[in-house]
């Protein structure tokens, strides 16, 4: 409970951040509008400047009369004075726009342009749809600005797993496991961001993020761990047990390769590429920390039912790596992991945690 606490308040300084970044971006746009307003001047002068010099060079080669040069200069000065003031003009509807609701208006009118494109309203899970627990996170929907880039390369979603995890014990086959092979489970959540690694092509992404692994195991028949002279093993306890579940915590950080087709789509401000319904496979590994390790027994003493909580003292492994892989279509995939770092330090007979299930990209 107190690691997920933990995150959630990672979660709020997380999300507070990203908002303090689309403040800034916000700014950053004014300032970019306003410095084009300034240039539009010097180049419509300078873009003058080249007619008038190709102009008198036609009158030098006796191509044209020099009230024929006069008239065409005019002509041209008139045209580029226009241009500064329509120009200027686009750019101070822009700022204004911006300034008045602080960049929500591009982005709605985005947003809207995008729903109307699709049959549906929206053509499913879009790279620019951001949505928590069916609740849209999308800035310009709290207030927020979102400076859309013209190609985005990186891509962020909420990664949720759960499934089974056991045991891979030195000599025995899974099926031989001492830890049951349905009653132990596992849940992990965490945030990823996916980037394109080639410039045109969005075949090959780079995932990485960080996760919140917590793995259990049930022992079979009426066993529990018991640490003894830097051994941590399964004894047999000396009454019934309604439950006996030892769990493992652990904040590690993935990296994975994934591959896989998407569709993209192109239009006059911007470039992006989808996922939704596409195939996607992805293979790497995870580092980083065991947060803590406890057990949980549940008995009857003397007709009163009892219930332990013992924290620590296993002798778990301190750095947690190993492999995993997923695959699947969207964001729906099988998820597989194995730890190559042993649960417990040490061990006679030792032992690697592994996991298997389903894995949601959000």
């Amino acid at each position: 409970m107190h690691t997920l606490v933990r995150f959630l308040i990672f979660l709020v300084i997380f999300c507070s951040f990203q908002q303090l970044q689309a403040q800034e971006a916000y700014q950053k746009r004014i300032r970019e509008l306003k410095a084009q307003r300034e240039l539009v001047v010097q180049q419509e002068k300078e873009a003058l400047k080249a007619e008038i010099t190709l102009i008198e060079a036609r009158v030098n080669a006796g191509e044209l009369t020099a009230a024929e040069a006069k008239a065409l200069k005019e002509a041209a000065a008139e045209r580029r004075a226009l241009n500064i003031e329509n120009r200027q003009a686009i750019l101070d509807n822009e700022i204004a726009l911006l300034e008045r609701n602080r960049g929500e208006g591009i982005a709605m009118q985005d947003s809207l342009a995008n729903w109307k494109e699709s049959p549906s309203g929206r053509e499913g899970h879009e790279e620019d749809d951001c949505a928590l627990f069916g609740i849209d996170c999308d800035p310009w929907y709290w207030g927020w600005e979102k400076h859309w880039q013209y190609d985005r390369r990186t891509y962020s979603d909420l990664v949720i797993a759960f499934g089974f995890s056991n045991a891979d014990v030195e000599g025995l086959s899974l099926e031989q496991s001492p830890y049951k092979l349905a009653g132990s489970r596992f849940f992990e959540i965490g945030w990823a961001w996916r980037t394109r690694v080639f410039e045109n092509s969005n075949f090959l992404r780079f995932h990485y993020g960080f996760s919140f692994q917590f793995n259990g195991l049930k022992p079979e028949g009426n066993q529990y761990f018991v640490t003894e002279d830097g051994q941590t093993s399964l004894q047999e306890f000396a009454l019934p047990l309604d439950k006996s579940k030892f769990r493992m915590d652990n904040l590690v950080v993935p990296v994975h390769f994934e591959i896989g087709p998407s569709r993209v789509r192109v239009s006059e401000n911007r470039v992006r590429y989808s996922l939704n319904n596409q195939f996607r496979f992805g293979f790497g590994g995870y580092a980083g920390l065991n947060l803590g390790a406890r057990q949980k027994l549940k008995y009857r003493e003397d007709g009163d039912r009892k219930k332990d909580k013992l924290k620590g003292g296993y002798n778990t492994s301190d750095l947690i790596y190993g492999l995993s892989t997923y695959i699947g279509i969207d964001g729906v995939l099988l998820y597989f992991r194995y730890d190559l770092n042993p649960i417990f330090q040490d061990a006679e007979v030792e032992q690697n945690m592994l996991a298997f299930g389903l894995r949601l990209d959000i």
